[in-house]
């Protein structure tokens, strides 16, 4: 494989930039000038600064290689995310492999919701959280930085995955106050334990629209936490049910939902009885993206 351009010989990180971006576009790539220049940013080991303050750099050969590989994997649908191991959550980096799902922005509402739930009031005070279906642990290290006295139990059913959630809560320095269990949903977690807030970002995506989904989606994030049976809603059906028994008196229930959930989840709550100051919060193209409720 000729991993220079047109058979010119070595390359200037400028020149690599702009052959990368043009080989993403001709492969429709999604976002082609940023995947390209955080793919180079990775292949160089270096940060964006010094890539525009020295592009007249010629890539040394390793360094090539190296970014063409990277060029042609994502090119063929692979995530940049799972290129370079990492992806930004919150204002903190999180570590990512296919093991789990990518933090996406609109996620970061459940955080938002999250505390102003818990009001001010509450901030400094002691509060046990359940981050059910953690994956990467974003959530539930997120909620850690911004609550200080917060005590955390996360759950994941890949053990894959809270091995990562376990890295990412040490990089943060919150792995103390974060309880990593193995457990489909609430299953393995203690009986008697209970919430002041349960959040959660299901898997919800209809197993009947999988072809709907990108192939960066659909072909390389892992399964089980994308689909929800043939409607999307099985793990909600399971996650409020388990619920009831797990949220103190008062306690609060943090969702993200899919597109078009919100009522369907909402008729689920109110179906279980004991649940009010129902609300959706929407993401920032107006869609519903986080449902929440209080308990009792």
């Amino acid at each position: 494989m000729a991993h220079e351009t047109h058979g010119a010989g070595p390359m200037t990180l400028r020149e690599a930039l702009r052959e990368g971006i043009a080989r993403l576009e001709a492969a429709r790539t999604p976002s082609a000038a940023l995947a390209a220049e955080l793919l180079l940013m990775h292949a160089a080991g270096c940060d964006r600064s010094r890539l525009y303050a020295h592009p007249e750099e010629i890539m040394a050969a390793e360094i090539s290689q190296r970014y063409w590989e990277l060029i042609e994997r994502r090119a063929a649908g692979v995530p940049a995310q799972y290129l370079t191991g990492k992806q930004e959550f919150w204002g903190l980096e999180f570590r990512v492999t296919p093991d789990v799902l990518i933090p996406r922005p609109e996620t970061e509402h459940v955080i938002e919701v999250a505390l102003a739930r818990i009001g001010d009031a509450r901030r400094t005070a002691p509060l046990d959280i359940a981050d059910i279906g953690t994956g990467s642990g974003c959530i539930a290290v997120a909620l850690a930085k911004e609550l200080p006295h917060a005590r955390i139990t996360a759950t994941d059913i890949s053990s894959a995955a809270l091995e990562i959630a376990r890295r990412n809560a040490a990089t943060h320095g919150v792995a103390n106050r974060i309880r990593l269990v193995e457990s489909n949903l609430f299953d393995a977690v203690d009986s008697i334990a209970k919430f002041d807030l349960i959040v959660s970002n299901p898997p919800y995506v209809a197993e009947r629209d999988a072809e709907s989904l990108s192939i960066e989606v659909r072909g390389h994030e892992p399964y089980s936490a994308l689909f929800a049976g043939e409607d999307g809603l099985a793990l909600y059906r399971r996650l409020i049910a388990g619920a009831e028994d797990r949220m103190k008196p008062g306690g609060h229930l943090v969702l993200e939902i899919g597109f078009g959930q919100f009522e369907a989840v909402s008729d689920l709550l109110d179906a279980a009885h004991g649940w009010t100051r129902v609300s959706a919060t929407m993401d920032l193209a107006g869609i519903p993206r986080v449902l929440a409720a209080i308990r009792g």
